[in-house]
C-alpha cells in the first residue's frame, strides 16, 4: 500500500480540474518516511482520494501519474506506453516509410509527467525529469521494447543532466537496453547524425519537424540563413527546397561539425551551404544585404518567470537584427522555445522589434509544437513551442 500526502484545506480544487501536479505549499502533512521518487496517494483535508503520483522535493512535491486509485505496475505502464503510441501511428507520425524519428512520450501531454521519449529509428531515447521516473527506468525499459516491438531494439538512457542533483543518484547516460552505433536517423526522407550521448535534449530537436517543411516550401531561390543552427535541420530542409545558398550559425563548434556532417549526408559536396562557427548577434551585425530568408531558432531565453523580463529583451533585440539586415521582400521565421514565454509575451516582442526597425511586417503563419508533442489540456503549461512566420517588405 502506499503511503499518503495530505493537502490543505481548499488545495485540492485544481486537481479536481485534472491539473497533473502538486505544489509543495499544498501539502499539510506527510506519512512518516516518504522518500524521494516514492509512489504516493493524495488525500483531501476530507479525507477523499485523489491523485496517485511520484514524490519529489521541491516546488512541484508530487507529479500525477493518475486521478484514480490504482497500481503503478506493469499493466499502467503497458497501457500509458501503448496509448502514447496509437496517438502517434493515428496521427501518421509513427509507422511512416519516410519519418522514423518522433517523440513517443511527451511528459504531461502523455499523462506521464517526468518522461520523456524520442525514437530515432531502431533506437529510443529515454530521458528522466523526475525522480520517480528515474526509479522505475528499467522497468519502463522493458516494457517499452514489448510494446514497440520491431520497431526499435536499443533504449538509450539519457538523464544525466535533467534529474535533480541534490537527489544525488549519480546517473551516467548509456544503454540499459541493447546498443547500437547506428545514429543515422531520417525525418521526412532526410537523413540525419543524432548525438544521443553529448547533444542537447535527447539528440535533435524533434519539435521542429513541422516547422521545417514549411520552410521548405518558402526556400526555392532564396539565400537562406538559419541561426542557432545546432544540427542544421532547417538548412538542409532549404536546401532540398531549392535554396541557393544557405549559410547555417553556432557559436558552439560541435553544433557547426554536426550541421556539417547532416548537410553531407543529404547533399555531398554541394557548394551552397557554409557553416559559421560565430555569437549570432555579431555574425547578425555583419550580415547586410545578404538574406531574405532568415530563421531564428535560439535556446530557452528564460527557463524561469524570475528570467522572463530580460528574456523578452533578448528575443526584441534578435528581431530587431533580423528585420534590419533582411531583403525587402524576405521572410522571417522566428521561435520561442522558453515555456514561460506566452505567446502573447512573444508577439509583443516581434512587435516591438518590428516597429523599432520601421520595417512593415506581415503574420503569414502562427506555428507551434507538432503532434507527437501534444499539450494536456488541464495542464497550458505544456505549450511552449510558439513562432511566427513573418513577411517583411
Amino acid at each position: 500500500m502506499y503511503k499518503n500526502i495530505y493537502l490543505k484545506k481548499g488545495k485540492e480544487e485544481s486537481l479536481r480540474r485534472f491539473h497533473p501536479w502538486v505544489f509543495s505549499g499544498a501539502i499539510h502533512h506527510t506519512d512518516d518516511g516518504i522518500e524521494e521518487g516514492e509512489t504516493v496517494r493524495i488525500i483531501a483535508e476530507n479525507g477523499d482520494f485523489i491523485a496517485t503520483g511520484h514524490f519529489q522535493i521541491g516546488s512541484i512535491a508530487v507529479r500525477v501519474l493518475s486521478f484514480d486509485d490504482v497500481e503503478i505496475d506493469d499493466e499502467f505502464w503497458k497501457n500509458k506506453l501503448k496509448q502514447a503510441l496509437d496517438m502517434r501511428i493515428g496521427a501518421g507520425i509513427a509507422d511512416n516509410a519516410r519519418n522514423n524519428t518522433y517523440r513517443l512520450v511527451h511528459g504531461e501531454g502523455d499523462n506521464l509527467p517526468g518522461l520523456v521519449i524520442d525514437c530515432y529509428g531502431k533506437t529510443a531515447v529515454m530521458q528522466a525529469h523526475s525522480v520517480g521516473m528515474h526509479i522505475h527506468r528499467n522497468t519502463i525499459a522493458r516494457i517499452l521494447t514489448d510494446v514497440m516491438g520491431s520497431r526499435i531494439e536499443n533504449v538509450f538512457y539519457k538523464s544525466e543532466t535533467t534529474l535533480p542533483y541534490k537527489a544525488e543518484l549519480g546517473q551516467e547516460n548509456g544503454f540499459i537496453y541493447g546498443g547500437s552505433n547506428d545514429n543515422i536517423a531520417m525525418e521526412n526522407g532526410l537523413k540525419f547524425y543524432v548525438d544521443w550521448l553529448k547533444g542537447q535534449k535527447t539528440g535533435f530537436f524533434v519539435d521542429q519537424r513541422d516547422n521545417r517543411s514549411l520552410l521548405e516550401h518558402y526556400a526555392k531561390n532564396r539565400s537562406v540563413l538559419n541561426m542557432f543552427c545546432y544540427t542544421g535541420g532547417f538548412s538542409f530542409y532549404a536546401m532540398r527546397g531549392g535554396a541557393k545558398l544557405v549559410h547555417s550559425v553556432d557559436s558552439s563548434a560541435k553544433a557547426v561539425e554536426l550541421t556539417n556532417a547532416n548537410v553531407s549526408l543529404n547533399f555531398p559536396d554541394d557548394d551552397r551551404h557554409k557553416a559559421f562557427c560565430e555569437d549570432a548577434f555579431k555574425f547578425l551585425d555583419n550580415a547586410k544585404d545578404v538574406y531574405d530568408l532568415i530563421i531564428l531558432d535560439p535556446p530557452a531565453f528564460a527557463k524561469h518567470r524570475t528570467a522572463l523580463r530580460n528574456a523578452l529583451k533578448g528575443y526584441t533585440r534578435l528581431n530587431v537584427k533580423a528585420f534590419e539586415r533582411i531583403k525587402p521582400g524576405g521572410i522571417v521565421f522566428t521561435f520561442s522555445c522558453s515555456q514561460v514565454v506566452t505567446k502573447e509575451h512573444f508577439r509583443n516582442a516581434v512587435f516591438t522589434a518590428a516597429a523599432i526597425s520601421k520595417r512593415k511586417v506581415r503574420i503569414i503563419h502562427q506555428l507551434h509544437q507538432p503532434a507527437d508533442h501534444p499539450i494536456n489540456i488541464y495542464h497550458p503549461e505544456g505549450e511552449y513551442l510558439k513562432g511566427l512566420v513573418l513577411y517583411v517588405e
